[in-house]
This record gives C-alpha cells, sequence and structure tokens, in this order.
C-alpha cells in the first residue's frame, strides 16, 4: 500500500465519503508516519542477503546492502566446509562421515574396518565439540550507535569466500511493507492515532446553547481505547529475541 492509499482509507473509515474532516491529506500522512515508527520495533519481517565475507562489515556504508538494516538476526554459511566450489581453498576441513558414510552404512561388502571409522568419526565429534566451546563458530556481535552500525562475525572453522545474513530491514515508508499482516497493524494504529487527534480537536472548545454537539469526547475515547489495545497487542505478540532498535 502507497501512503495515500493508507490516507485514503483513514479518510473512508472516519467519513464515509459523507462527512468532511477537519485536517489535510499531508497532516495524516505524518500521522501514517508516526504509526510506522511506532510499530517498526515490533516488525520480525526479515530478508536475506549473501555478502563477500568479513571479520567487520559496515552496515551503514556497505555496497551490497540497498536500505538500512534494523538488526541481525541469524548468519548463515553459504557454502560448506569442503572444496565444493570452482575455486579450490586450502586448509578446507575434510568431515569424515560425509566421506565415509555410503561405506560405513552401505551393505555392499565396504564393512571393513567399520569400528575404525566409527571410533575416528567420533574423535572427529569431540574435536570439533572442543574447538566450538573455545571458539563458537559464526557467532556475531551487532554495534550500532548514532554514527555507526557494524557486524562483527567470529569465525572458529575457516573463514567462507561469502556469508548469508538474515536480517530486519528499516522500514522508512509505508511502501516498504509488503506483509498484511503489518500493513493492517499500521492501518489500524493511524485510524486510532487519527482518532484521538481528532478528538483533542474537536474538544478543545465547548459550545454552550448549541443546537448539536461535536463528537469530540466519543472519537477520543475510541480511539485510545483501540490504541491501548493494538499496543497490549504488540507487546504480548513481540518476539524476545529480536533485539529492541
Amino acid at each position: 500500500m502507497t501512503l495515500q492509499d493508507y490516507i485514503d482509507e483513514i479518510r473512508l473509515e472516519l467519513t464515509g465519503d459523507v462527512l468532511t474532516l477537519e485536517v489535510t491529506d499531508e497532516t495524516l500522512g505524518k500521522i501514517v508516519h508516526k504509526a510506522l515508527r511506532e510499530v517498526q520495533r515490533y516488525i520480525d519481517s526479515t530478508k536475506v542477503i549473501t555478502v563477500p565475507f568479513a571479520r567487520c562489515i559496515d552496515l551503514n556504508n556497505c555496497e551490497w546492502f540497498t536500505e538500512h538494516v534494523s538488526s541481525i538476526t541469524k548468519i548463515y554459511r553459504t557454502e560448506g566446509y569442503m572444496n565444493t566450489g570452482d575455486k579450490p581453498r586450502s586448509g578446507a576441513d575434510l568431515d569424515p562421515f560425509q566421506a565415509q558414510m555410503w561405506k560405513v552404512f552401505s551393505n555392499n561388502g565396504c564393512m571393513y574396518n567399520l569400528q575404525d571409522y566409527i571410533l575416528n568419526y567420533m574423535s572427529y565429534n569431540t574435536l570439533m565439540q572442543m574447538r566450538n566451546t573455545m571458539s563458537t563458530d559464526l557467532t556475531f556481535k551487532e554495534v550500532h550507535t548514532k554514527d555507526e552500525h557494524k557486524l562483527y562475525i567470529n569465525v572458529s572453522v575457516e573463514e567462507p569466500t561469502s556469508i548469508t545474513i538474515e536480517y530486519v530491514p528499516k522500514f522508512l515508508e509505508p511502501d516498504d511493507i509488503v506483509s498484511d499482516y503489518w500493513i493492517d497493524i499500521v492501518q489500524r494504529l493511524a485510524i486510532a492515532l487519527t482518532k484521538v487527534t481528532l478528538g483533542r480537536i474537536r474538544t478543545r472548545y465547548k459550545q454552550s446553547n448549541a443546537l448539536w454537539e461535536q463528537d469530540g469526547d466519543t472519537m477520543l475515547a475510541e480511539g485510545s481505547e483501540e490504541l491501548n489495545n493494538i499496543r497490549e497487542t504488540l507487546r504480548k505478540n513481540s518476539l524476545l529475541f529480536f533485539p529492541v532498535d
């Protein structure tokens, strides 16, 4: 949905295309952006990108990231430990289980020295556990300050040529959101904020001895209640393993 789509839906919800709102489209656009800023910290829609590996990646000035990054969720190896690519790599770790799996578990007369294979594999696993205890592979630290946003990656086994990063982007414009769930949340929050805004406008002055009264008090109460309900829903359903940004 574009920004104008959000504005049109707000006007339809509050006027039914019959009444006239006191606020302009520019003001409604500001309200939509305010709703987007509040929802941003809860959005868990991720994207995946594969970039050349580096132990320190500057997320603000990295040419591969065309958008701002809110938080990093996971990091994956793009390639395995073996030399399977076009370019051979020195020091690649060969998994004995992958090399001998057909010999160990096949029944085609290749069962010779089975006990040695199993013991070697168990020793290999023990060695990998010890190495991972001393230095956990693909652990990362995200440093996000006002001036910089950097990602530090630890590699304990072997430096890959490329790395796959799963991240939550920053949604700076309403058009950036494509998830129907978050579009609905932003729209509902924007409508509630608009009701609160209109309620405060219409209750700014009280008319005495008038034949009619404004619905400012009712709209303010409705908007406040809807805001509290939406915020409570977001709080209860937020994923705590995502960094608070």
